[in-house]
């Protein structure tokens, strides 16, 4: 008899009313990301969701690297916490793993030590006068668009199939440590089984890539990457996975990480450069996507505006494989419809 052990997996994510928190440095790495994200919860699902301009940081990257007090990022907290009670949702998306395990650890913290959280009132009344509601519900961004990953298909032009031999697209996923290794009962799957990118890529017609390194690190670690002479344990950590996962041949890596999508692009042009080798066969490296992108390039989205031509491994193969088609004369069109300079090429891979 099935024991239905799979429940204790799951977690309610709410369908509708979101407030969303942008992320500090997913607008710096890429910055389509969000906007389409926005796009498609309102004119793909017809939902609302509300994006409000006095957003700021969350203080995550500055608490987890011992540089931010507690006390202090838990006001910090409480304020984006008090613009989302100035509005109608209760339903609190962030767009970063790092704020979206930051949030429940503080909302952990508060509810096992109500006296922080009295305190933390009192902090955020003096210095800004201002009050706020915890949330009904928090999920990241990646949980709602696998939540509606069924209606997203249904309006998707292309699939996860190569256009060329029919067979479903191989596909690394990989999860943010902040997503589901804090609190793993905020994250579908757990730690143990994340479920929330390796669902949206089979409901699109991919192939998951089981690999020995699947749930390592991407090295990102904070105070790896600020501290510029332990950023050899970055690259490290980025280069066990990509030698982990090079024999099974994947076609892309996507991640729900803001940190993991944009190391795992920019260390494979960094190794390149430094010891000549990629991990692909034909030398182009393997494109890096976030969920966003691939969400928006399946549904139609023009790959320029989702951002795409700023990934430091280009993404022309994978969508050549899909069978989406741009103009590469527009890849770098500025705002303004002026060309910009385009970026000197790898030594080492062929772009």
């Amino acid at each position: 008899m099935e024991k239905g052990y799979w429940k204790d997996y799951q977690k309610a994510i709410a369908t509708d009313n979101y407030f969303y928190e942008r992320s500090c440095i997913r607008q710096t790495f890429f910055p389509g990301s969000e906007n389409a994200f926005i796009k498609i919860i309102r004119e793909e699902l017809g939902l609302k969701i509300i994006d409000d301009k006095n957003l700021h940081t969350c203080s995550g990257i500055g608490y987890y690297s011992g540089i931010v007090p507690l006390e202090t990022t838990m006001t910090v907290i409480a304020r984006l916490f008090s613009l989302m009670s100035e509005t109608s949702s209760r339903n609190f998306v962030s767009s970063c793993v790092t704020s979206f395990g930051l949030i429940n650890e503080v909302l952990d913290m508060w509810e096992h030590f109500p006296e922080k959280l009295e305190s933390t009132r009192y902090y955020l009344k003096e210095a800004t006068g201002r009050s706020f509601e915890l949330p009904h519900n928090v999920a990241h961004s990646s949980d709602i668009i696998y939540l509606h990953r069924k209606a997203l298909k249904k309006k998707m032009i292309y699939s996860l199939v190569n256009k060329k031999t029919g067979e479903p697209l191989r596909v690394v996923e990989h999860i943010g440590c902040h997503y589901a290794k804090i609190f793993p009962q905020h994250g579908v799957g757990g730690a143990e089984f994340p479920q929330v990118l390796a669902g949206i890529i089979k409901e699109w017609g991919g192939q998951v890539i089981d690999y020995p390194e699947r749930r390592h690190c991407c090295g990102f670690g904070f105070r790896q990457y600020l501290i510029m002479a332990n950023r050899g344990y970055s690259i490290a950590n980025s280069k066990k996975k990509f030698e982990s996962m090079k024999p099974y041949k994947p076609d892309f890596i996507i991640s729900n990480c803001p940190g993991c999508s944009m190391f795992m692009d920019r260390w494979q042009y960094t190794i390149a450069e430094m010891e000549g080798v990629t991990y692909d066969d034909e030398q182009k490296g393997i494109p890096v996507l976030t969920y966003e992108e691939l969400t928006g390039i399946l549904l139609g989205y023009n790959p320029w505006e989702l951002g795409l031509q700023l990934h430091q491994i280009q993404c022309e193969p994978l969508l050549d494989k899909i069978g989406i088609p741009y103009i590469i004369d527009k890849k770098y069109i500025g705002k303004s419809g002026k060309k910009l300079n385009h970026p000197l090429k790898p030594k080492n891979i062929i772009a």
